[in-house]
């Protein structure tokens, strides 16, 4: 069996942040989240990164991240472009925003040949998550068997704003259902989110996806499929997009495929809104002061 890959979502335009967030650095020694997220997967195991990225960020990805881990990790890029469309197809002139994560796994096709896990670039899943899927996808993947990682609600929130999670089902151990809810908020130690009429509407403190997946290149052509029907009823609404969660979400609903779902005691961490960034330098100098990771992390 071909050795496990790390495949990274980095190619979002961060319109929330105010910037190109995924290599913004939050390390005392100059690293972003991914640096922390490659490294995590290096000790677990994976010798091989394709990071999804826009074409013209290839030379700040190259500065940032490429040049550091090259000694460590096989790297190579995937480009997300928003006319990179299916036939019969065509992209909007007046089109600029991305089309979504599932399309953004689409462009990776060519570079996997086995097993493989997806992340975010700008979220911090930790350690022990990376074990989990290493071993996963070396022992128990299967074609229409898949896995994700799976993490509470409520430890997946942001004090600075909303957010939009995939939150979980389960049944015997696999995920039942999986519904993607936008404008998720902290009201206390409970989830809630808001109405059309801007109700609050309390959700329960169950799993949530936070992107992290793992497949094997079966996946491909059932992603084809369902982001061909997603363009040919949504093309022309402004800014909308597709998402993994949903693709997942359907493939199980049609009885396509099941998806094991693992559950990690790792904490969670990210930066969707520029506040949220001073939580996340602090929690990881405090990671470093305790030894959990060294100061270089790419020193050799």
């Amino acid at each position: 069996m071909q050795e496990p890959v790390l495949v990274i979502l980095a190619a979002g335009l961060g319109s929330r942040y105010g910037g190109l967030k995924q290599i913004d650095v939050v390390g005392n020694n100059g690293e972003s989240i991914i640096d922390f997220s490659i490294y995590d997967a290096y000790r677990a195991g994976f010798r091989k990164v394709v990071l999804i990225i826009r074409q013209e960020h290839e030379a700040l990805f190259d500065e940032h991240i490429g040049n550091k881990i090259r000694p460590f990790m096989q790297v190579e890029y995937a480009y997300q472009d928003v006319h990179d469309l299916p036939a019969p197809f065509v992209c909007p002139e007046d089109r600029t925003k991305p089309w979504g994560t599932t399309q953004a796994l689409i462009v990776t096709e060519p570079h996997i040949d086995g097993p493989f896990m997806v992340i975010n670039a700008d979220d911090f899943y930790g350690k022990e998550s990376f074990e989990i899927m290493y071993n996963f996808l070396k022992n128990e993947v299967k074609d229409d068997e898949f896995g994700m990682v799976g993490y509470q609600l409520t430890k997946t929130l942001t004090d600075n704003g909303t957010v939009t999670r995939g939150v979980c089902e389960n049944k015997d151990g696999y995920l039942s259902k999986i519904v993607e809810i936008q404008k998720i908020a902290r009201k206390g130690d409970k989830p809630v989110t808001f109405d059309e009429d801007g109700n609050e509407v309390e959700l329960e403190n169950g799993l949530c996806s936070m992107n992290f997946w793992g497949f094997t290149p079966a996946v491909y052509p059932m992603l084809k499929e369902i982001f061909k029907q997603f363009l040919a009823e949504k093309i022309d609404v402004p800014k909308s997009e597709h998402v993994i969660p949903t693709a997942i979400g359907q493939l199980i609903g049609e009885g396509k495929i099941k998806v094991k779902v693992m559950k990690t005691g790792a904490d969670w961490f990210g930066v969707t809104y520029p506040q949220d960034k001073e939580m996340v330098v602090r929690r990881i100098a405090a990671y470093k002061m305790e030894g959990l990771y060294p100061f270089d992390l790419w020193k050799k």
